[in-house]
Order: C-alpha cells, then structure tokens, then sequence
C-alpha cells in the first residue's frame, strides 16, 4: 500500500501534463482546471559572485573660465590692545658734534686811573688805579689793581703815566713775572712829563695782569686834578673754542 501511493500521483500528474499539450496545441480545454498544486520547498541561496572590475577614469575636463572677483569683504573688528612693553635699555651716547660759533663774542675790557696823590706808590707791590672808568665785566678789581682772566685769549694792556719830580721805571706783571718794563729818567724839568707803555700778552683764566715799580728812587707816578696816570686792558681774540671754560 506504501508503494502504490506514490505511484497513483506520478498517473496523475502524467495526465495532467498530457492534457495541458493539447489544450496548448488546439487551443480548447477538455479538461477543467484542476486545483492549485503544493508550493515547492524554497531554494538554496546561491554563492556570492565575483566583483566586477573597476571602470576607466574619466578624461580630465576643460578648465573653466575664472569667475568675477568678489566684492571686498567688510573690515574685521580692532584686536585688544596689547599690553604696554617694558623700557628698552638706554643707548649708546652719541659722539661729540662739532664746535660751534659762539652767538655773541666773548668780551673783556676794562680802564682805570689812580685818584690824586701826591705820595708814589710802594715799590715791588701792585699799583692800585682805584677809580674805574669802565669794567662791565667785572674782571679788574680797582681795591688790588689787579685784572684777573676769565677768558682765555690775547690782550692788549696799556699804561700812561705822569712822571713828575722823580724818574720812572714800571713793570706789566704777569703771574709776579715782568712782561715789559719801562723806565723815563727825570731832568729837573720844571713841569710833568709822561711816559706810556703797553704789551700783548696770552692769558688763561685765572692768570693775573698789574702793575708795579721796582726798587729804588724810579716810583714817580704822579696824579692830579689836572693830569692823570691810566691802566687799560682788553681782549683781542679768545681761544674760546680749545677752552674747558666753554666746553
């Protein structure tokens, strides 16, 4: 019974499959459709297939026009303020520039003469010409008689004097140092004579300028209301420029 079981549906679906030709070929069914069969058992999932191969690179494409240039972009708002930089250190001094001219030359002048006296002056010792006449710099003193550099330079020094009733013999001192000396002997004249002198002499400042007579009977230095006896200097030229003085 196992067997014929199967056996009757191999029959059947032969039959089926015959009558399904015919009705292909004539186009008539005989036959009524007969019930849907059994749904068959899926199928096995096939077998991953190979990777197709990768395709060409495409050709590279024309360059493309340039496009317009944009409109300029609005300024960025100010970064903070940074912070205040220490000092630097200090630099080196720059070098000495050139000496200039001075704006108002350096002066120096004075004139003095002795008030009247009958007695002469002691000898070896500076001649006081304590009336002064001029000295708007300051640099003679008419209590010592003495002119006392403060501007290096060349000066002329003058003096007159009035010889009466004795011979004269004088001296322009430099620093207690003779520079020029004079002499007018007397000759009983009945009235004064004169006798006048005067020496350029290089001075730095604080060197000091007078006048003296020397030893013996030649200090007749005379002065009155009616004649005088003058000791005058002034600067020349200064040595300003080679001078600490003006440095």
């Amino acid at each position: 019974m196992e067997m014929e079981h199967p056996l009757y549906l191999f029959l059947f679906f032969l039959t089926l499959a015959e009558d399904s030709i015919q009705i292909e070929d004539n186009k008539i069914p005989s036959l009524c459709a007969g019930q849907p069969g059994i749904p068959g058992t899926p199928g096995l999932h096939g077998t991953q297939g190979l990777s197709g191969r990768d395709g060409r690179d495409g050709r590279d494409g024309a360059t493309g026009m340039p496009g317009e240039k944009g409109d300029p972009g609005q300024p960025g708002p100010s970064g903070p303020r940074g912070e205040q930089g220490s000092p630097g250190t200090n630099g080196f001094p720059g070098e000495k520039g050139a000496q200039g001219e001075c704006a108002v030359a350096p002066r120096s002048a004075f004139s003095a003469k002795r008030s009247e006296s009958r007695s002469p002056p002691l000898p070896d010792q500076p001649i006081v010409f304590d009336v002064v006449l001029i000295n708007e710099q300051g640099h003679y003193d008419g209590n010592t008689g003495k002119f006392l550099c403060e501007i290096p330079g060349l000066y002329y020094f003058a003096v007159h004097a009035t010889v009466y009733r004795m011979s004269l013999q004088f001296d322009i001192m430099k620093n207690g140092k003779s520079v020029a000396s004079f002499f007018q002997f007397y000759g009983n004249w009945p009235k004064p004579t004169s006798l006048s002198g005067g020496a350029l002499v290089r001075l730095e400042p604080e060197d000091e300028v007078w006048v003296q007579v020397g030893v013996g009977d030649y200090t007749g230095f005379y002065s009155s209301v009616k004649t005088d006896s003058t000791f005058t200097g002034f600067l020349v030229y200064s040595y300003w420029q080679n001078s600490p003085v003006f440095a």
